[in-house]
């Protein structure tokens, strides 16, 4: 009786690369796919997991567990993307690589202010990603490294904009998606980085000052350093 043979993995590192939207998925296609159009570099795969850390989380855990399955794990996951950038150190059009990915508003109101699920005695609210390939990403691509808040409501104020500057002084940029998709990773021991391209200043809601077409070059220029940054990392680690 002849068996199924056993599936092989291919070399390299197998990457996860998570996005809210089509439109960021294909900056970062772009920035990952050769001049002929043909990947390169180790095995990446592309999801878009929808808006918001819920979304992020169920989308990217299912993408894992059913890898998994497959016997074809990741090694890495990445929530990668557009987002607000707070001024002056997260300027419009710059990138930002979390060293820090938080989630702002999971926590409590109280009379005495806002306490995060942590100050509860419960829950988390920071994952941090690998340092070295941090600091490596951050050095090829031109980023700043800081915190990356993850929020459920975008900051539409000034007021609320200084509200998490002083509870996160070193936040450089919100979006709404990397917590989650941390979150997913979490379980499966997996490491997990943030990339974010900023579109618009955190804080007041004016569309005329929002430049989503750079941010979207921003990030297909960043991930176009991608691959050799990965490639070191994973021959160290």
């Amino acid at each position: 009786m002849t068996g199924t043979p056993p599936r092989t993995r291919p070399p390299g590192p197998r990457v996860l690369i998570a996005t809210a939207v089509p439109a960021e998925r294909d900056a970062v296609a772009s920035g990952l796919h050769g001049a002929d159009g043909s990947p390169a570099g180790p095995v990446v795969e592309l999801l878009v997991a929808g808006v918001g850390p819920a979304a992020a989380a169920a989308a990217t855990a299912r993408a894992l567990t059913l890898a998994e399955a497959q016997g074809t794990p990741y090694d890495l996951v990445v929530s990668a993307g557009i987002g607000g950038g707070f001024p002056p150190h997260a300027p419009v059009g710059s990138l930002v690589v979390a060293d820090a990915v938080t989630a702002a508003d999971l926590g409590a109101e109280t009379p005495d202010g806002f306490v995060p699920v942590t100050g509860l005695g419960f829950g988390r609210v920071t994952h941090e990603p690998p340092p070295a390939l941090v600091a490596a990403l951050a050095t090829a691509t031109g980023a700043t490294t800081g915190t990356v808040l993850t929020v459920s409501t975008v900051t539409g104020t000034a007021e609320r904009a200084a509200e998490l500057r002083v509870r996160h002084p070193r936040a450089l940029a919100e979006a709404m998606e990397g917590f989650g998709v941390a979150e997913a990773a979490a379980p499966h021991g997996l490491p997990v980085i943030e990339l974010r391209a900023i579109s618009n200043p955190v804080g007041p809601r004016d569309r005329a000052a929002w430049r989503i077409g750079a941010a979207l070059a921003a990030l297909t220029g960043a991930f176009g350093k991608f691959t050799p940054v990965l490639e070191s990392w994973n021959r160290h680690d």
